[in-house]
């Protein structure tokens, strides 16, 4: 059971496994800086987990900031809008830092970053209007999945969802924009949770955070016990600082003692969970009807000369971005979008920034960056670590062979790729890449 001190909460549930990271936040005291317009941006009409949008737009078009440039008739999706003011240039196949291809919108500026006449704040009583205001501001989970908003909160009401979780954990390592928004924005992240709690009505709303954020957690705390509004149902909850704290089914069994069961959502035990930089921007949108333009990135990492917290026009170019921070010390070995753990490394900095992008982190050659890949020593640490009690290396094994029966019954697609194996294997072996592989092949298996 949690207990209550001075209306903190603590833990409920405890999760298996986990590992303790070198934290690295060296940007946690550097306020958000908001970069100056781009000369041009690039927006993909894919930024969201879902069905990508098409281009509303043509060549020669001119739009404002905040103009729909792409949608779609799917559930799953969310629209993307302008994020300066210009001429749109070209409309056409886009290269994502991934490599991946798909459709895009090219905008030049015109320097005025006009905003678009349409915007207006929204009209909101019911969680209809709620669902359908969301989804018109083109949110998509701002802490890296880039699942949209409006999906997780247009929750069936046979579920009894009874809990919102705010995560604030921000476990990855580097990263420390959540924690600048907890700092600079107190204010729009409980007008977003007063906003959606009376709408959807949640008899408790949990805002988690690490116990290695006490300045955030202070600052959250004094203003929420100036709002008597929501009386009792609004609390803060420390957690340890332990990484992967902050995914979803972590949060939701520490937060409530409450287990996700293999292939389900946390809406089937009760639960919505929203990244705290999400809210803060529900809590902004209900009051100015400013869609999702821009974002907050953290630029880190050891070959980056001016570390920083932006906040940039989604679509921003990756390069003007790390120029804008002095370039490059040296020539980096490895460029990361998102975390060190959970991360996806790039094979290219001209490509844009998407909604879903949180840190650029670059860095130096240095040996120690990569282990020297051995062979497995069956020393079992992989397991010890994993939080969904799985066995890392049979999965690699099965997955080189392809052995199809046995990934099945492995249960690969509950992992959630948070690298904690690879991160403990002292033989270096790559088992997330691994992991991801075999959920590949079973994807495929399941196509045919």
């Amino acid at each position: 059971m949690s207990k209550i001190v001075n209306g903190v909460l603590t833990a409920v549930g405890k999760g298996r496994g986990g590992v303790n990271v070198a934290h690295n936040k060296n940007t946690a005291q550097l306020p958000v800086e908001r970069m100056p317009v781009p000369a041009k941006v690039v927006l993909p009409m894919q930024q969201h987990i879902g069905a990508p949008c098409t281009p509303t737009v043509k060549v020669g078009d001119i739009v404002s900031a905040g103009q729909v440039i792409g949608d779609t008739d799917k559930f799953v999706a969310a629209p993307v809008h302008a994020t300066i003011s210009g001429k749109v240039t070209a409309v056409g196949d886009v290269k994502l830092a991934n490599g991946m291809i798909c459709k895009g919108v090219t905008i030049e500026s015109d320097g005025q970053m006009r905003e678009y006449e349409g915007i207006k704040p929204p009209v909101v009583t019911n969680k209809a209007e709620l669902c359908a205001a969301v989804r018109a501001s083109g949110l998509v989970g701002l802490g890296g999945a880039g699942f949209p908003t409006h999906v997780k909160l247009n929750f069936p009401e046979d579920k009894n969802v009874d809990t919102l979780i705010i995560n604030a954990a921000e476990c990855e390592p580097y990263i420390t924009v959540d924690y600048r928004c907890c700092v600079e924005n107190p204010r729009d992240i409980l007008d977003g949770v007063y906003g959606i709690q009376k709408v959807l009505k949640f008899k408790q709303v949990i805002i988690a955070i690490e116990d290695n954020k006490p300045e955030a957690f202070k600052i959250l705390k004094e203003i929420a016990d100036k709002d008597n509004d929501m009386g009792d149902e609004v609390k803060l909850m420390t957690l340890k600082s332990k990484y992967p704290q902050g995914a979803e089914k972590m949060m939701v069994l520490s937060a409530t003692g409450r287990k996700v069961p293999p292939g389900k959502l946390p809406a089937d035990v009760g639960c919505v969970v929203m990244n705290i930089a999400s809210v803060a921007f529900v809590g902004r949108y209900l009051r100015t009807g400013k869609p999702l333009i821009s974002r907050s990135i953290t630029v880190d990492g050891s070959a980056i000369n001016n570390p920083k917290n932006l906040r940039v026009p989604i679509g921003t170019n990756i390069q003007d971005i790390i120029d804008y921070c002095g370039g490059f010390k040296s020539e980096p070995r490895k460029i990361i979008f998102g975390g060190p753990m959970m991360g996806v490394a790039i094979c290219d900095t001209n490509a844009p920034i998407c909604k879903q992008n949180n840190a650029v982190l670059a860095f130096e050659d240095r040996k120690d960056i990569i282990k020297k890949e051995r062979d497995c020593i069956r020393c079992g640490r992989c397991v010890d670590v994993c939080p969904m009690s799985l066995m890392p290396t049979n999965i690699e094994r099965f997955a080189k062979t392809k052995n199809i029966e046995a990934l099945i019954h492995s249960g690969i697609m509950v992992c959630m790729e948070c690298g904690s194996c690879s991160y403990s294997c002292p033989s270096g072996r790559p088992l997330v890449q691994y992991m991801r592989l075999a959920k590949q092949i079973l994807r495929e298996e399941s196509a045919k």
